[in-house]
């Protein structure tokens, strides 16, 4: 799917094209477990991804690796999550998330069955899981080809690099631009994200 993404950048935006030749982007493809990249999700939120990374290591060591499920994180108390490294708006939504698919308020193992809209409208239900960790699960769970996040920093990053714009995009500016990347927006969003990692 990635070879069909670069054919449309070829012909609607050059400049994305150039960059799509230099970073092999994986095909998007569905997770097998959700409820995991959305404690991840979590922990990224306004983070760096080493930052990130690191918490959700904690988390991960204290639970299992290959056994990360709703049931033995809910067993953690919240003091516990607050020595991983989240904040206390952190613990409350991966609380509330736990909560939520053990009374089976969100089946996770169905939502990739819904909409876009629709998984918006679910997710979000959590506290403390707005639009960005929506767009992430959309986009790296769920496997869907057509989402990008306007509010995303290192999008913006992106952008501004590859554009040579002198300083970061605004909403208009990247709605209007990713327009010509429909429908393939998420590999779009990939590309823009290793060239803001190159700046770095």
């Amino acid at each position: 799917m990635y070879k069909k993404a670069k054919l449309h950048f070829k012909k609607n935006d050059p400049v994305l094209y150039r960059a799509s030749l230099l970073h092999d982007i994986k095909n998007v493809t569905r997770s097998r477990n959700i409820f995991k990249d959305l404690v991840r999700a979590i922990a990224s939120q306004q983070l760096s991804g080493k930052a990130a990374d690191t918490i959700f290591g904690r988390l991960e060591k204290l639970v299992g690796k290959d056994h990360f499920t709703p049931e033995k994180v809910y067993k953690i108390n919240m003091s516990a999550l607050r020595a991983c490294g989240f904040s206390n708006t952190k613990v409350v939504a991966i609380k509330d998330l736990t909560k939520s698919v053990l009374d089976r308020r969100i089946d996770l193992n169905h939502v990739h069955e819904f909409r876009d809209d629709e998984i918006y409208r679910i997710l979000t239900s959590v506290k403390g899981v707005g639009p960005w960790t929506v767009e992430m699960i959309l986009m790296f769970s769920l496997g869907r080809e057509d989402i990008f996040s306007v509010g995303d920093l290192g999008l913006r990053k992106g952008i501004m690099y590859l554009y040579g714009l002198k300083s970061m995009p605004s909403d208009k500016r990247i709605i209007s631009l990713s327009k010509s990347w429909k429908p393939y927006r998420t590999y779009a969003a990939r590309i823009l994200w290793r060239v803001a990692d190159e700046k770095k």
